[in-house]
């Protein structure tokens, strides 16, 4: 197989849809190993129509590269209540991801 799997977690804020469901937001990603590139995303957004938007805001993107961009792009485009929670998740993730590499 070429890719890994990867999950970043972070506290949602309250009053959110989601927030009765989960106590975190996580962010999931299938990451090529070669390249880094997020090949499908996913998170615990309450809608359908949140996580899919998500995931194509960050499909694409090599995590070679940083994880600047995709948190730009995030939150440029997302502004619903958990934006910043959609930010330190991918942080969480860029983490995990950066942790992979070093011990591979």
């Amino acid at each position: 197989m070429n890719t890994v799997f990867i999950a970043g977690h972070a506290r949602l804020p309250a009053g959110m849809a989601a927030k009765s469901i989960y106590d975190t937001l996580t962010i999931t990603a299938e990451i090529d190993k070669k390249y880094g590139v997020i090949v499908a995303a996913n998170c615990t957004l309450a809608t359908k129509h949140g996580r899919e938007f998500v995931q194509q805001l960050l499909r694409g993107y090599s995590l070679q590269d940083g994880i600047e961009k995709p948190i730009e792009t995030v939150k440029q485009h997302y502004l619903g209540k958990a934006g910043n929670a959609l930010a330190s998740a991918l942080n969480d993730l860029y983490k995990q991801y950066m942790n992979y590499i070093e011990t591979k």
